[in-house]
């Protein structure tokens, strides 16, 4: 599995851990994340991502966590 620097596995699964302990109905959570990485599936299948390095599951969980985690920077 290559990442680079910036999402290594640990914190990687830190997120992840903190996303579902957040969230008030796990399933709907994984269902998100799981929903998410198929679009940046496509995405990547399109060339519309830059970052090709990070596969589209762990991009989703990155994304889904930043926006709960700073909801203001979506308003």
């Amino acid at each position: 599995m290559t990442m680079n620097r910036r999402h290594s596995a640990r914190a990687l699964s830190r997120r992840i851990e903190w996303l579902v302990s957040n969230s008030s109905n796990r399933y709907l959570t994984t269902l998100r994340v799981a929903f998410r990485a198929k679009q940046r599936r496509f995405d990547d299948f399109e060339g519309l991502l830059e970052e090709s390095d990070i596969k589209p599951v762990q991009r989703a969980i990155i994304e889904l966590s930043d926006e709960k985690s700073t909801p203001d920077l979506l308003s």
